[in-house]
C-alpha cells in the first residue's frame, strides 16, 4: 500500500455525499448504495470499581480463581451496546445513540456512567475501529468485491502527528504542567507574541508521514480533508494490519509505545462495489454495498451492527426509543 497524489480518485465520493449538513448520515456516508449496515463500536466496562483494592497481606488469602477476578474486576473489558443497555434497562435499536443508552441526564457526562449495579462503563472510541474490529468486516469486505487487491485508504488529516507542519517544537516545560488550561492559554499567549518569536523562524516539525505526503494533495470532502492512499485491501484482513501499513506510527515506537496505526476513516475498493465510513465523530462506522454484505455483516456474531436504511438520521438527538 501506498501514498497517491491522486486526490481525483475519490471525487465519486463528493459527488454522493450532501453538499450541506442536513443531520443525515449522508453528510458523510454516500447515497446510491443497495443497502447500509450500523457497526457500533464497542465500549468498555469495569466492574464495580466502588470496592476497595485489597491489601497485600489479603492476596494471600485469596485463591487463584479469587485473584483473577479481583484483577478483572479493576481492569477495564470490552462490552457491547446490548449488554450495556440491558445494565441501564434502556432499548438498544438501529438508531440508538450512546448518551441515551446510558441515561445521561441534562449536562451530565456521557463519557463515563455508572449502572445500577454499580459497573462503570465507558463511551465507545470515536472516529474508528478498533484493529480486531475492522480485521472482521474487513474480511466480508474482501469477499463482497470484484478489486481486493486494488483499492483506497483515506485517513482524516486532523487525527495526532500524522502530518508533519511548519511550526515550533513543543516547549519542554509543557510536560511538567500536564493538561493545565491556564499553563497552556500562557503557552498559547507566549506563541502569538511577536517580541517572543521575533528571531525564531519556523522548522519543518516531523510527522508520521513524510513531508512529501504531508504537503501533498488532499482528498478533500464536506468538512473533512484527508490523505490518500491506494494498494491491496487483505491488508486489513490481518489483526495485525498495523504492523503493514505506511502510516505506522514509527516514532511513538521509537519511543517505547506498542506498534500502532491510525484506522482508515474510509476504505472502498476500485470497483466501488461497498465504501467504509469512520467519521471521527460517530461511535460507529457505516457500511454501504451490496445487500449480501450488508446480511452477511449482521449474521457475524464478532461484531454488532444493525441495518439502517438509506438517509437514516444519526445524530446527538436521534434516539427517540430512550429519551
Amino acid at each position: 500500500m501506498e501514498w497517491t497524489p491522486d486526490a481525483s480518485a475519490g471525487d465519486w465520493l463528493r459527488d454522493r455525499i450532501d453538499d450541506a449538513w442536513n443531520g443525515t448520515m449522508h453528510d458523510v456516508v454516500p447515497r446510491g448504495f443497495p443497502a447500509y449496515a450500523r457497526v457500533l463500536h464497542p465500549a468498555t466496562v469495569r466492574s464495580l470499581p466502588d470496592r476497595p483494592v485489597p491489601a497485600p497481606e489479603e492476596w494471600e488469602r485469596f485463591s487463584e480463581d479469587e485473584r483473577t477476578r479481583v484483577i478483572e474486576r479493576l481492569q477495564d473489558a470490552p462490552v457491547t451496546w446490548a449488554e450495556t443497555a440491558a445494565a441501564f434497562d434502556t432499548v438498544l435499536h438501529p438508531l440508538a445513540q450512546w448518551h441515551r443508552i446510558v441515561r445521561t441526564p441534562m449536562d451530565g457526562d456521557w463519557h463515563t456512567r455508572i449502572s445500577p449495579d454499580g459497573r462503570e462503563f465507558s463511551a465507545p472510541l470515536e472516529g474508528e475501529m478498533l484493529p480486531d474490529d475492522l480485521a472482521t468486516v474487513a474480511s466480508h469486505l474482501v469477499a463482497h468485491t470484484t478489486t481486493p487487491d486494488a483499492g483506497f485508504v483515506a485517513l482524516w488529516e486532523g487525527r495526532g502527528t500524522l502530518l508533519g507542519h511548519l511550526g515550533h517544537p513543543p516547549s519542554g516545560a509543557s510536560s511538567l504542567f500536564g493538561d493545565d488550561p491556564n499553563h497552556q492559554a500562557m503557552l498559547d499567549r507566549s506563541t502569538r507574541d511577536p517580541f517572543n518569536n521575533v528571531f525564531r523562524r519556523p522548522t519543518w516539525q516531523e510527522g508520521i508521514l513524510s513531508r512529501e505526503v504531508s504537503e501533498g494533495p488532499r482528498l478533500s470532502l464536506p468538512g473533512r480533508d484527508h490523505v490518500l492512499f491506494r494498494g491491496s485491501l487483505r491488508v486489513f484482513e490481518d489483526a495485525d494490519w498495523q504492523v503493514h501499513v505506511p502510516w505506522r506510527d514509527r516514532p511513538s515506537e521509537a519511543r517505547g509505545f506498542a506498534p500502532s496505526a491510525q484506522a482508515p476513516s474510509l476504505l472502498w475498493p476500485e470497483d466501488r462495489s461497498w465504501v467504509l465510513v469512520s467519521e471521527i465523530d460517530y461511535d460507529s462506522t457505516i457500511i454501504a454495498g451490496r445487500r449480501e454484505l450488508i446480511v452477511a455483516l449482521l449474521a457475524d456474531p464478532r461484531v454488532e451492527a444493525f441495518q439502517i436504511r438509506e438517509g437514516a438520521d444519526l445524530t446527538w438527538d436521534a434516539d427517540d426509543l430512550n429519551r
